[in-house]
């Protein structure tokens, strides 16, 4: 870190003229000083100066383009969760240690301005972290991309904790303009919403020509954020779409009164862009979804055909130079959207549309549950994108005939592997029928699509399925979030290209066993808690003790995520301690950290439940601090970084055989963690690179499970019966132990293992894996105490964590489904 940087003028990083520029900003932008600027104006200040090295790389990284001439990869994605943007931008500029000093030689602190920058509110989950790790990694990797999303004003929501309970608020993240993006007007793109289609002959072409007619409109309007490459001059963009009316407003109808139709096109545009994911229990918010989807593709596939055809002719070979990665089934409408503009804008007949379409898109499925592969009803689909659902319809019709060609008179075939079928139309499917390939993102994942969810599809067309085993950025989780930590591999190591080649940490396992490098690993971790803890501090006003184990879970709040395990074996430690206070335990503080969609009741319940928990325990002067839980509100990636730097234990507990992958897992692996978790997603192949020595491994197989879902057998009711300790764990859901005296307050919770209103009980096999939790979480215990092989499991970890960075994962698509060049760029 800290290499000279260049301009395009050829001058190195001058601290001087950086110092100047940020003071000229202060003064342009704010008409202030140093000494009256805000923290906020300092940070835009310090921020469009390092724009100004990157527009450099910017402009010098299209100019090789245009020279090349190389094949681009879309990554099209409803979410992109960035984290901020200064520190990363710096880090991968190699100029964040100088820039550092220059800020001191001002009397500031480049952490507290970093901490002036909201995060981008562009994401919610790892889907959204996968892609901002992509998108880092293409980058660093010399490949050409566009990563091509919304600009959410408001993003998912902000959570706000109160009286436990969340609260979505606004995340208003553009409330003092985004100082590193662009707004690229030129390349407006026109979006259709609704309206008919109505059939002309062409006499000239001896065809149907298809019209849209009577539609809404919106324009989308680009903004590109930039995508640093770490020491290559490379810089890509980060295309998000903003909504605006096609008229802004409607004076005529303003004059005649009419004030709502006078601000209509506003409103129907400004609604589209507003927030991520919005609450689809209602018909308008379905639309409302579905509208999104449609609005981003469109104007991206426009844009990535008109930039094609600027310097090519042929529009049968786009599949030479342009990719479509679909990431999950959300941008799936990219394939019906790409031959209408191939067909009814370009004049190319149905098997040219068709050939160009499915060797241009490419497919990443993102989970096994089958209600998360999206469905939408065909009469809201018919009505909002008519012309779109007659292609669809076509895609279906001429596919079900392959069907019935391949498998006559197996409706079974038809049920599963129609595109439209009883009334919806399914994305999933539409995806991998178009697509030339269909990946998982971790091998279990994979193996589980090909045989279970997908089987018809896999036995069809074998040759589309391969697997994509997720991968991280350890520029921004190790370099950015862990900086004690990556200046001690880099000594230890003898060498700093681990950063772009991290395989090479493997270089740390020798020092496993040699006790001085043990307490070096356990000093950096212990300032790391200490961090947390301070954080811990001021936003939840807990005091936590650093030398307790950090045991920790923070991901997205689902119930196959299983933070209800997690949360009952606690009050189950809870009791047990209460009854025998001289009971051998290791203090541990449980950290949570996790936001609900707005409308999943259940997960909310769970939130309201982990904070009661909180409250009793670490107010009980009988525990005396032993147990303490926290959760951290509003988790993103800027507190996830710190999260991760302090902790020593990661929560990977899902239901085996319904993580598709998670990243999380390895972000901990990185920092030092070890994985107390179940033989799901990623996990297993995380433990095969450190070994089932260095992990806690418990629960059901995934063939345990499906064994189960297919053919019953397991009887929930049966464990509480018996099992004393688990019983009184879910009857205090229910005696008001956790509620103050509610009885009800968790009723629904308590029902969901016994009776519930809806599913299987106890649909995720919590009960049934209570017993292994509780033995494995005993381990843990007993083997922190034992701090030598702590230290040496804590960095086996960390030294096996090479397989897992997203370099590897993006050199592995571009070999086996992108096939794309390197770039040099020089300035």
């Amino acid at each position: 870190m800290g290499s000279v940087i260049q301009t395009q003028e050829d001058r190195s990083f001058d601290k001087e003229t950086f110092k100047k520029e940020i003071l000229s900003n202060l003064k342009v932008l704010f008409r202030k000083t140093l000494e009256t600027a805000t923290k906020q104006e300092i940070f835009q200040a310090v921020a469009l100066a390092a724009k100004d090295f990157i527009v450099d790389r910017w402009i010098a990284t299209q100019k090789s383009y245009k020279e090349q001439d190389p094949k681009y990869v879309y990554y099209l994605s409803m979410e992109f969760l960035m984290g901020r943007a200064l520190g990363n931008n710096l880090i991968n500029l190699c100029c964040y240690k100088e820039v550092a000093e220059v800020l001191e030689e001002l009397g500031l602190d480049l952490n507290v301005i970093e901490d002036e920058e909201p995060d981008a509110a562009l994401g919610n989950g790892g889907l959204g972290r996968l892609a901002a790790c992509f998108i880092e990694s293409l980058s660093t990797l010399n490949y050409p991309v566009y990563g091509c999303g919304i600009r959410y004003k408001y993003g998912m929501f902000k959570q706000v904790i109160r009286d436990g309970y969340q609260v979505e608020m606004p995340d208003n993240w553009l409330e003092n303009g985004n100082p590193f993006e662009i707004k690229r007007a030129e390349y407006t793109q026109t979006v259709k919403f609704g309206g008919y289609v109505r059939i002309e002959w062409d006499a000239q072409k001896n065809r149907n020509r298809f019209i849209h007619d009577g539609y809404d409109a919106v324009n989308a309007v680009p903004y590109d954020i930039p995508v640093v490459g770490y020491g290559n001059n490379i810089v890509n963009a980060l295309r998000i779409w903003d909504a605006q009316p096609v008229q802004e407003f409607n004076l005529a109808s303003f004059d005649k009164g009419d004030y709502r139709q006078a601000v209509e096109q506003e409103n129907l545009a400004r609604n589209i862009v507003e927030v991520l994911y919005p609450n689809d229990n209602h018909y308008s918010g379905k639309e409302l979804r579905l509208k999104q989807q449609y609005f981003f593709v469109s104007a991206s596939v426009q844009q990535a055909v008109q930039k094609y055809k600027e310097t090519h002719n042929d529009l049968k070979k786009m599949p030479e130079k342009v990719c479509f990665q679909l990431n999950d089934t959300h941008p799936t409408v990219t394939v019906p959207e790409l031959m209408r503009i191939l067909m009814d804008e370009e004049g190319l007949e149905w098997d040219e549309a068709w050939d160009i379409t499915t060797r241009c898109c490419a497919y990443t499925n993102h989970t096994i549950m089958a209600e998360a592969l999206e469905k939408w009803p065909v009469d809201l689909f018919m009505r909002l994108l008519p012309r779109i659902y007659q292609i669809v319809e076509e895609i279906n019709r001429r596919f079900l005939i392959q069907v019935e060609e391949r498998y006559p008179n197996d409706y079974s075939k038809i049920r599963n592997m129609a595109v439209l079928y009883e009334g919806q139309v399914r994305m999933a499917n539409m995806a991998i029928v178009a697509g030339f390939s269909v990946n998982g993102v971790a091998r279990l994942h994979t193996e589980i699509l090909k045989k279970r969810e997908l089987k018809d599809f896999y036995e069809m067309m074998p040759e589309k399925f391969n697997n994509k085993t997720n991968g991280i950025t350890q520029r921004r989780f190790l370099l950015h979030g862990n900086p004690l930590l990556a200046a001690w591999v880099t000594e230890k190591i003898g060498t700093d290209e681990w950063i772009t080649n991290l395989p090479l940490i493997k270089g740390l396992e020798k020092y496993a066993d040699d006790p001085k490098a043990q307490q070096e690993f356990m000093d950096i971790k212990y300032q790391n808690k200490l961090r947390l803890a301070k954080y811990i501090k001021e936003h939840n006003n807990i005091d936590v003790d650093p030398n307790s184990i950090f045991d920790v879970q923070v991901k997205r709040l689902h119930e196959y995520k299983r933070q209800l395990l997690n949360i009952l074996h606690v009050i189950s430690l809870y009791n047990q301690l209460k009854a025998d206070p001289s009971m051998e335990f290791y203090p541990t503080t449980y950290i949570f950290g996790a936001k609900a969609a707005a409308g999943y009741k259940r997960a909310k319940e769970t939130i309201k439940l982990i904070n009661c928990v909180a409250d009793v325990v670490n107010n009980d002067p009988d525990i005396n601090g032993r147990i303490k839980v926290v959760f951290i509100e509003n988790y993103r990636v800027s507190n996830a970084e710190i999260i991760f730097a302090a902790s020593d234990v990661s929560e990977q507990i899902s239901t085996a055989s319904k993580e598709a992958s998670g990243t999380g897992n390895m972000k901990f692996m990185l920092n030092g963690a070890v994985t107390l978790g179940t033989m799901d997603g990623a996990n297993v192949e995380i433990v095969e690179e450190v070994g089932a020595e260095n992990a806690f491994i418990f629960g059901m197989s995934s063939e345990e499970v499906m064994a189960y879902e297919a053919n019953g057998g397991y009887n929930p009711a049966e464990i509480y019966n018996n099992d004393p300790d688990i019983n009184k764990v879910l009857n205090q859901l229910v005696d008001g132990t956790f509620s103050k005296g509610d009885k009800d307050m968790f009723r629904e919770i308590y029902n969901s293992f016994l009776a519930p209103s809806y599913g299987r009980a106890d649909q995720y096999f919590i009960l049934k894996d209570f017993r292994a939790y509780a033995e494995a979480r005993a381990r843990v215990n007993k083997a922190y105490q034992d701090k030598a092989r702590w230290a040496k499991m804590a960095m086996l970890n960390t030294a096996n964590s090479g397989k897992f960075t997203s370099d590897r994962t993006i050199e592995e698509y571009v070999r086996d489904i992108w096939h794309l060049e390197k770039v040099q760029v020089t300035l």
